[in-house]
């Protein structure tokens, strides 16, 4: 369970830097390492490719040539052979120092480095003398602007857009550029931008940051998905539900293409039945749902719209109902949790079956309204964002030490990953057990099998027949979904393991 070899806690070793001519019109894009937490699964991080980075590689103009590197894929270094002449980075808080190393050594070789990422726009002064450029909101909008003011040697230190754009004018990802056979699958989609939801945790409340609810057009996303060849697709939206009009859209859209998807959503998703009924038949196999706390005080503080807390068993069960496993994300550390919500979370996360549990310590992340707070209480512990990881207490809780939180949060994963707890959450009908336990035992209990895989680059080689067999599996259960006109009485004769 706390296996962790050294390439995945430590960035891989920079060479020195040699200055060298650079190639002409070669961008570079680096997503860069970050230490891997071993209380959680290795398999998250590499599930879907970084979208953003594919995205500015699909508006790179046609005489640039662009590559694409994760360092967390574990194959070292970042290349400098040859030298590109604009490397642009990824940079959020928790990998800002290795983003400030990787950018100096890359401009200690001659290139003009470009910063982009929510840490650029919640702390530009911090993050400006590291650069050549930084990109402060829509990168898709300013990458190519950026390009055309190198080539032109006018390059500015600053770039901003808004999130305002008509979202359907965005190019499709370039996917060309990825290595593959690091991922579970390279299919992630995006068809909105934004939530209803402005919770005081959230990077989406990160000052200066103003981003509308935008969608695309559901044909758009239909499209995307059918000509990647993956049977498996995983949507990043903030909240795919937030308009349930445009959820139906997108779910007619999808259905006829017989693939399978996950999806980040709210529990208020669930008002209308029939909706997630539709999600079914459109191959919906999991949502990921920020459930947060079983406390609705907690949920009022954050400013979350949600309905009560009480009433969120009968919501997952409709989930269950319909073939949508439910993998419920929560906030550890709120000012009304004591040294019980451990236990009493786990407890409730095994009673009703959740097939996967993501906990977060509660972080206040710059910018956003809980860290002004925490802030102005004098209560933040420090601020080395590296430790701002969400496995980390970095602020004094109100009912407990510091290291009493960090130790729950340790013990809620011991838990929910044990073999005891694995086994109390197998699904009710017996044909779904045996997925469901190789899926969770592959997912859960085997990073030293998932450290094998991504040095490697074999995921994608093992998973695929994996999610193969789950999409025929979903294809039988919607044959059954259709036939039954109350979603009510539909049993839970599957469960998705993806």
């Amino acid at each position: 369970m706390s296996y962790l070899p050294r390439p995945m806690r430590v960035a891989p070793s920079l060479p020195p830097a040699v200055p060298r001519p650079v190639r002409p019109r070669l961008a570079l894009l680096v997503n860069p390492f970050y230490p891997k937490d071993p209380h959680a699964s290795f398999g998250k991080h590499v599930l879907t490719p970084s979208l953003a980075l594919t995205s500015f590689a699909a508006t790179t103009p046609e005489h640039w040539e662009v590559r694409y590197w994760d360092e967390n894929l574990l194959m070292g270094a970042p290349p400098a052979d040859p030298v590109p002449e604009v490397v642009g980075i990824s940079v959020h808080l928790t990998f800002s120092k290795r983003a400030y190393e990787l950018a100096r050594w890359y401009r200690q070789m001659g290139s003009k480095v470009i910063f982009g990422g929510l840490h650029v726009l919640s702390c530009p002064e911090e993050c400006a003398p590291h650069a050549d450029a930084l990109a402060l909101g829509d990168g898709v909008q300013l990458w190519p602007r950026i390009l055309s003011d190198v080539e032109a040697g006018t390059l500015q230190p600053r770039y901003a857009a808004t999130y305002e754009n008509d979202y359907r004018q965005d190019p499709a990802p370039r996917r060309s550029i990825l290595p593959r056979g690091h991922f579970l699958t390279t299919t992630s989609l995006i068809a909105t931008r934004g939530c209803h939801n402005r919770c005081g945790f959230c990077y989406l409340a990160t000052d200066g940051l103003r981003m509308p609810y935008r969608m695309r057009g559901p044909e758009q996303i239909a499209r995307e998905f059918a000509e990647n060849d993956e049977p498996y697709a995983v949507f990043i939206d903030n909240n795919l539900g937030s308009r349930p009009d445009y959820l139906r859209a997108l779910c007619q859209a999808l259905r006829p293409l017989e693939k399978i998807w996950s999806a980040a959503v709210s529990i208020d998703v669930t008002d209308d039945p029939s909706l997630v009924r539709e999600m079914g038949l459109a191959g919906c196999t999991g949502v990921f749902v920020g459930f947060e706390s079983l406390t609705d005080a907690n949920l009022s503080d954050a400013r979350k719209k949600t309905p009560k807390a009480a009433d969120y068993a009968r919501r997952v069960r409709l989930l269950h109902d319909n073939g949508i496993q439910v993998n419920g994300s929560f906030v550890l550390g709120f000012d009304h949790d004591d040294r019980d919500v451990f236990a009493r979370t786990a407890a409730w996360v095994e009673e009703n079956r959740l097939e996967c549990s993501t906990f977060h310590i509660m972080t206040p992340y710059p910018g956003t309204p809980l860290f002004r707070q925490m802030e102005a209480e004098g209560r933040l512990l420090h601020k080395d964002w590296t430790l701002y990881d969400t496995a980390h207490a970095v602020f004094r809780p109100k009912h407990m030490t510091a290291e009493e939180l960090e130790a729950g949060y340790e013990w809620i994963y011991r838990r929910l990953f044990s073999h005891a707890s694995i086994w109390a959450r197998r699904p009710e009908d017996w044909r779904a057990v045996a997925p469901y336990l190789g899926m969770s035992y592959l997912y859960k209990r085997s990073n030293r099998l998932w450290h094998f895989l991504i040095r490697h680059g074999l995921v994608h080689t093992v998973w695929r027949p994996l999610v193969e067999l789950t999409r025929l599996r979903h294809l039988r259960f919607r044959r059954e979904l259709e036939q039954r006109a109350d979603v009510g009485q539909v049993g839970s004769l599957f469960s998705a393991g993806v």
